[in-house]
């Protein structure tokens, strides 16, 4: 009688403490500044899933490059040494090379173009993530790249000749330099300031969020305003993480990756107007908005060749279709 007791009390006590699991914490690391639109975004998106989840799932947050670069961070994704991150398309580029098309030089429209394509082709290409130990759980913003420098402003293609630029460690952006008549030099964006200070570079590119966050207008003295690509910025879990989770907290997580995404998207739209201001407010860089886009898209259609040459036309035809 005592061990029909004992295991069905065992069984009782089993039971329970699958009821009440541990409570789950996920460390997502990025390289933005606290105050950058994404940077906002990951703590929205923390906020909402131990919100919704009644504390049970905690994501803590790690800003400025604590954990690593983005190719850091996201090799630490298919190691399972990070459990997330949000990395640009160009740096996700390196380990699922196809999505690069998505920064391609002018492939948008606009930005609504943009949104559609990311949450439909987009999500759709970064499936190949999950053969890496990457699954993407939305596509965030970091918004429009610019230029900017210390020899010029650039008002068109030829502006760009002999520049010494800093680049991601990307194909599509190197070919986009190299066709303007630039010289591409990748390095991590935590190296960037102190190169640009120094004048070991002329330049470099980025969205106006991190120009102005990072502060790179207080050592550049020309900004000009080429839109020339979009950047996403996706949500990535590893896949190692995502498997511990029960499908409640998956669903759980998603969903408040998807309704940060619309919530962050807007707040980029809304913060681009300010942080341009700030940036003209501090008077260091001139701003230059006179800009042949059109020059800029004819000039850089080498960088569109040499993705077809390695992946075909399939994935640029259906970016364009989408209405």
């Amino acid at each position: 009688m005592f061990r029909i007791f004992s295991c069905a009390l065992l069984t009782l006590l089993l039971g329970a403490s699958l009821a009440f699991a541990a409570p789950v914490t996920l460390k997502l690391g990025h390289i933005a500044e606290p105050e950058n639109v994404y940077g906002q975004g990951a703590d929205h998106f923390a906020k909402l899933v131990k919100e919704r989840s009644n504390g049970e799932i905690e994501i803590k947050v790690y800003p400025s490059s604590q954990l690593g670069n983005q190719r850091d961070l996201v090799e630490g994704l298919g190691l399972g040494t990070v459990d997330m991150t949000l990395t640009g398309t160009a740096v996700m580029g390196n380990f699922v090379p196809e999505v690069a098309v998505f920064d391609l030089p002018f492939i948008f429209r606009d930005v609504n173009h943009a949104y559609k394509a990311l949450d439909t082709v987009g999500m759709d290409l970064a499936k190949a993530g999950e053969k890496n130990g990457m699954i993407t759980l939305a596509i965030w913003e970091n918004g429009i790249r610019h230029m900017t420098n210390n020899k010029r402003p650039i008002k068109g293609p030829d502006d760009m000749k002999g520049l010494k630029m800093r680049v991601m460690e990307q194909p599509v952006y190197i070919d986009m330099m190299k066709a303007l008549g630039a010289s591409p030099t990748p390095m991590a964006m935590s190296e960037l300031y102190t190169a640009l200070q120094k004048g070991v570079i002329d330049g470099q590119e980025n969205p106006l969020g991190h120009i102005a966050t990072k502060k790179f207008n207080e050592v550049q003295k020309y900004l000009s305003l080429t839109g020339h690509t979009y950047a996403s910025e996706p949500l990535l879990i590893s896949k190692q993480a995502w498997d511990k989770l029960t499908p409640e907290q998956q669903n759980l997580i998603r969903q408040a990756a998807i309704d940060t995404r619309d919530w962050e998207r807007q707040l980029c739209r809304d913060l681009e107007g300010k942080f341009l201001e700030q940036i003209k407010a501090a008077g260091t860089t001139e701003v230059n908005e006179d800009v042949d886009k059109e020059a800029f898209a004819r000039a850089t259609r080498g960088a569109w060749d040499n993705y077809v040459k390695r992946f075909g036309d399939k994935n640029i035809k259906a970016i364009q279709a989408v209405q």
